[in-house]
């Protein structure tokens, strides 16, 4: 993981002074509200409509035991106890006292973390797979190259006020695990015909009210010209991206209306200026990933025989396992999902008490490393199968390991109208009550993988376009309703998802998604994924049944 230097330190220590004075001068009348607001977002500060919210950056999911006990001493002393983690691998808290976000800022400084750049039209945290230097399906750990892009995009004086803001995520396996064909710009690891690794560049992908799949610019890169390309893209959007739209200001309509030919060529236009400036120097890179060295793995781990004896014994261990652990690239060792997603709390949320115990099971299990993931989980990526009996044993008194990891009760949410002032609809209390609907752990497993994103509001902070079923919430003359869409994926075979048809009153949602699930159990051939169904029967009987009573 990576460790601050003295820049790095003194950079963000400065920051926190200078916005304790920015907001000491507001709070006394000496500054606006519209001078305040760009201030305080380009530090991670919203305000909600209860309180501020404040976004912390989770550099490409990382944080250590270290940064977890912090969160929790956050959530004790500044807010309600608890904390939020989001598809962007952040943490946001809920309920803070302006005046008291610069002391939060300086707590977090300690421990090498901030909330610079989480909002705000600039680049935001760039994110990655969450099984980045341990999956079996990787070509590259992606990570160094995420930290080369995270020193490259903080405080770039050229970026700090773009048309919008800009999202980078980086994938080093097969299988994306990073929504990269949804980002600003997405960023493949791959080989080249004579097998050097280089990366294959996609532009112009994004949610919210405009979802587009990303374009391939570049089909072959050369590390050693990543960040003089990653310049030229955002030179283009920050020269012809709109300003008068914020609706039409993200990249994706710029390369939309423009084209990609056209795009691409200013591009390359512009990157055959700047590149030979801008190279990427072998040992830059080498200094960056001697930061992410593979921990002390122990060479005998896989010669445990308890692991396999106890899932023989305890059914629910054995379950757990199969849906709260991956393969890992080390025999005897398995990454474990922490579920943050048990029926009685709200999808993302840790209370102060798990983040401590975390962050013990971290230092116990995992080499003191906790990694988030996009769809609001966490993991610990480095644990022993000789002890993840006793481990699971742990987190399960402390409700975090509900086994339902890419089941339907996964789902990622947004606050909704509990928190968030741009929200149409509730989103935590629709989620609990299709939790409720579907807790029968047997029926959730029999269904397998199904993917649901719920948001309140266009933004799709919850991803809802992508989600195998998503919802999300409009308003109509004061009413709530939620929109439903079926098929759509952020994975390799990316998938905007279809509208089933007219949104559905918030006290019928429940009712329509345990439908589609009826339906899917009845259109389904042997074992047949929930996605594939869809793309195979398409929208039709799923919609009939829905709509039937309509």
């Amino acid at each position: 993981m990576y460790q601050y230097n003295d820049k790095d330190q003194s950079l963000i220590e400065q920051r926190v002074a200078q916005f304790r004075r920015q907001t000491e001068s507001f709070l006394k009348g000496q500054i606006s509200d519209d001078q305040f607001r760009a201030l305080r977002l380009m530090n991670g500060v919203y305000i909600q409509t209860h309180a501020p919210m404040l976004r912390i950056a989770g550099p490409y999911g990382l944080l250590n035991s270290k940064q977890l006990r912090k969160l929790a001493h956050i959530a004790r002393t500044y807010d309600k106890n608890y904390c939020h983690f989001t598809t962007r691998q952040n943490v946001q808290f809920n309920w803070p006292q302006l005046e008291k976000i610069p002391d939060i800022l300086e707590e977090l400084a300690s421990v090498q973390m901030h909330a610079i750049q989480t909002s705000g039209n600039c680049l935001r945290n760039t994110s990655s797979d969450h099984l980045a230097g341990v999956c079996i399906d990787e070509i590259e750990d992606p990570r160094p190259y995420c930290e080369i892009i995270r020193q490259w995009t903080t405080l770039h004086p050229e970026f700090a006020y773009l048309p919008r803001k800009f999202k980078i995520a980086v994938s080093g396996a097969k299988l994306d695990r990073a929504a990269t064909q949804f980002h600003d710009i997405g960023l493949h690891l791959v080989k080249n015909d004579a097998g050097e690794i280089g990366f294959r560049v996609l532009v112009g992908g994004g949610l919210g009210r405009t979802p587009i799949i990303g374009q391939v610019i570049k089909p072959y890169l050369e590390k050693k010209h990543l960040l003089s390309y990653l310049e030229a893209i955002l030179r283009i959007y920050n020269l012809f991206g709109r300003r008068d739209n914020k609706y039409k200001a993200r990249i994706k309509i710029l390369v939309k209306e423009s084209g990609m030919e056209k795009f691409s060529e200013l591009v390359e236009n512009e990157w055959l200026l700047i590149r030979d400036d801008l190279e990427l120097g072998a040992d830059h890179i080498d200094a960056i990933k001697t930061q992410f060295t593979p921990p002390a793995y122990e060479t005998d781990a896989r010669q445990d025989n308890s692991f396999e004896q106890h899932q023989l014994e305890n059914k629910a261990f054995a379950t757990w396992i199969k849906y709260n652990t991956a393969d890992h690239k080390i025999a005897g060792y398995r990454a474990v999902f922490v579920s943050l997603k048990a029926p009685d709390s709200p999808p993302g949320d840790m209370t102060d008490t798990q983040l401590d115990a975390v962050a013990d099971l971290a230092d116990q299990y995992s080499f003191g490393e906790i990694r988030s993931t996009h769809r609001q989980n966490l993991i610990l990526a480095d644990v022993k199968q000789a002890d993840l009996f006793s481990l699971w044993q742990q987190l399960d008194e402390l409700k975090l390991a509900t086994p339902n990891i890419g089941t339907a009760t996964d789902m990622i949410c947004c606050p909704g109208l509990d928190f968030c002032s741009l929200a149409n609809a509730s989103s935590i209390s629709v989620a609990k009550e299709i939790n409720d609907a579907l807790d029968d752990l047997d029926y959730l497993h029999d269904i397998g993988d199904v993917k649901i994103n719920m948001s309140g509001c266009m933004n799709g902070c919850a991803h809802q376009s992508v989600g195998h079923i998503g919802i999300l919430g409009v308003d109509k003359k004061g009413a709530e309703w939620y929109q439903l869409t079926l098929g759509g994926s952020s994975e390799n075979e990316a998938a905007i998802g279809e509208r089933l048809g007219p949104a559905v009153a918030k006290d019928q949602v429940t009712k329509a998604i345990t439908t589609i699930l009826d339906v899917y159990i009845e259109q389904r051939l042997d074992d047949e994924p929930f996605l594939d169904t869809v793309k195979r029967v398409g929208i039709n009987p799923f919609k009939e049944q829905v709509y039937a009573n309509n």
